[in-house]
């Protein structure tokens, strides 16, 4: 998938958020070896100093690795210092995605966002976007500036699942990055244990299979190497039209 800027987004991404110190660093160094390419950190994680130092000891080039951290709104009055602390931590030369955690104040939504702008046009960032923002707010900002996020990261899973709200993105051109899609899943649910079954798979393989169907990006999150490898393993079998829709229906029943 492509971003606005031309910067190729990798469907999978290793989320780190909880993971410290010597796990957040073995587990993105794990991680990198298995096959990701894209690594999601934030500035409230306290671990991008880890993060960052795997990225560089991992032997991957570091143009191959797109790197995603987030500014809190409490640092929107001075967004390009803690961008600046961000890339000192990470020691990545600049991130590829510069998101903003949680909506600011009202106040401060424009101002901010154009704080990411400037901060992209200076070339520290490849790529501005917004966390946990609704169609409303991602418009208000759009139309004060004329630049709209490039993506939006918000809690997506089968029982949260809103084919309007996806379309609601779709149509703005923001690519939806979604998280929490197992934490906030019944993995014991029938419908998904019998397609997994069907396909040789884990109910969470299928989760998270079903969000790439639906072209929405994915950031499972784990420090336990088969099961950083397992959420990766994605390639190996597809979801009918008929699984897709059963998954859909469990936000009714979920």
């Amino acid at each position: 998938m492509n971003l606005p800027g031309g910067t190729a987004l990798p469907l999978i991404g290793f989320g780190t958020w909880q993971l410290r110190a010597k796990s957040a660093y073995e587990s993105v160094r794990t991680a990198l070896e298995i096959g990701y390419r894209h690594v999601d950190t934030a500035t409230l994680y306290q671990n991008e100093a880890d993060v960052g130092r795997a990225v560089k000891d991992s032997g991957v080039d570091r143009e191959q690795v797109f790197v995603t951290t987030k500014l809190r709104p409490q640092d929107a009055r001075h967004a390009r210092r803690a961008l600046e602390s961000s890339l000192r931590l990470l020691d990545t030369g600049y991130v590829d995605l510069w998101l903003i955690h949680w909506p600011t104040g009202r106040d401060e939504l424009v101002s901010t966002w154009q704080e990411l702008l400037s901060a992209r046009d200076a070339g520290l960032v490849r790529n501005a976007g917004v966390s946990n923002y609704s169609p409303a707010l991602i418009d208000l900002v759009t139309e004060a500036t004329g630049e709209r996020p490039a993506v939006n990261q918000i809690p997506w899973s089968p029982a949260q699942h809103d084919p309007a709200l996806l379309e609601e993105h779709r149509r703005r051109g923001v690519v939806v990055e979604g998280y929490s899609g197992l934490k906030n899943t019944d993995l014991r649910s029938p419908v998904l244990t019998e397609i997994a079954q069907r396909h040789g798979v884990t109910p969470a393989q299928v989760v998270l299979r079903w969000h790439l169907e639906h072209d929405i990006v994915i950031l499972p999150r784990s420090s336990r190497r088969e099961r950083i490898a397992a959420n990766f393993d994605l390639e190996g079998f597809g979801l009918t039209k008929e699984d897709v829709t059963a998954i859909d229906a469990l936000t009714r029943t979920g």
